[in-house]
């Protein structure tokens, strides 16, 4: 589709595209609310390998024993709240990842975390992002 076109549409639909554009506004404005910045697997390897991050695996603790990424802490995400006071220590040095399956369990467990004072963020897709990127994963017991 050339450019005359689209213009063309736009101009003869500019309700429509009006319509379109503040939905995605409203849209982004929701997801970065929900949870806080996300980031993707290359961004982490990065943060893990100058030591500026910690992960935290919230998924339960037989999911995190089939295949987790290198130095993961597992706190399931049923038992967050109350291990919470664990990650104090990485508060003033460290930006806490939280990884959980796909992605969508991290949200609000960052927004929380944020709204008292850590560096937070979330692994973009999740556990099924990093496998799919291709990055290694280990099985060992959980290190909480």
């Amino acid at each position: 589709m050339n450019t005359s076109r689209i213009i063309e549409f736009i101009g003869n639909h500019y309700l429509l595209c009006g319509i379109f554009l503040a939905l995605l506004v409203v849209l982004a404005i929701t997801e970065i609310r929900r949870g806080g910045r996300s980031i993707g697997s290359a961004q982490l390897t990065s943060l893990l390998n100058s030591d500026q991050a910690i992960i935290v695996d919230i998924r339960s603790s037989k999911d995190f024993g089939t295949g987790h990424i290198t130095d993961s802490l597992n706190i399931p995400f049923d038992k967050f709240a109350s291990r919470m006071v664990e990650l104090n220590k990485y508060k003033e040095n460290k930006i806490i990842v939280i990884v959980d399956n796909q992605g969508q369990q991290s949200g609000p467990i960052c927004r929380d975390m944020k709204k008292i004072g850590f560096n937070v963020a979330k692994l973009g897709g999740g556990i099924s992002n990093w496998k799919a990127d291709g990055l290694p994963l280990v099985k060992k017991k959980a290190k909480a």
